[in-house]
């Protein structure tokens, strides 16, 4: 099962709104705050995130932004514990001991309201020795 909270994010004068909500993958689940977070433009963002995974081995785990007036988009992706990704900025760590995939960014910018949420899946081991995302 897929559950998708839509919100609409808005722009407040020099302020970043972001508006935070999760998507999660039954019979495993993710909880991070959720609402409106109000920052100011250049202040570092933090956004937790933590799972509980009842599949063996490691669940993958994502970031996915919807920006005002757009679709859904992968912002990061991690299949392993450890692995440290990065993209626009943003980053987040896979910590499989805290059970944490924690979004920061150092100084977030206007142009970064948007919904932001977190999701995890199963991974499934392909021939090549990659990982793809199995819902």
């Amino acid at each position: 099962m897929l559950l998708i909270l839509f919100e609409v994010a808005q722009t407040l004068g020099n302020n970043v709104l972001m508006i935070v909500s999760n998507i999660s993958f039954y019979p495993d689940s993710v909880s991070q705050m959720e609402g409106q977070v109000t920052i100011s433009e250049g202040a570092l963002l933090t956004i937790n995130c933590t799972y509980l995974a009842t599949t063996l081995g490691y669940p993958a785990l994502f970031w996915y932004v919807q920006y005002p007036g757009e679709g859904l988009q992968l912002l990061l992706k991690a299949v392993k514990a450890k692995d440290k990704v990065s993209n626009k900025g943003f980053e987040a760590t896979y910590n499989k001991e805290a059970t944490s995939f924690h979004l920061e960014k150092a100084s977030v910018q206007v142009s970064d309201s948007a919904v932001y949420y977190c999701a995890l899946g199963d991974t499934v081991a392909e021939t090549a020795g990659g990982a793809e995302h199995k819902l």
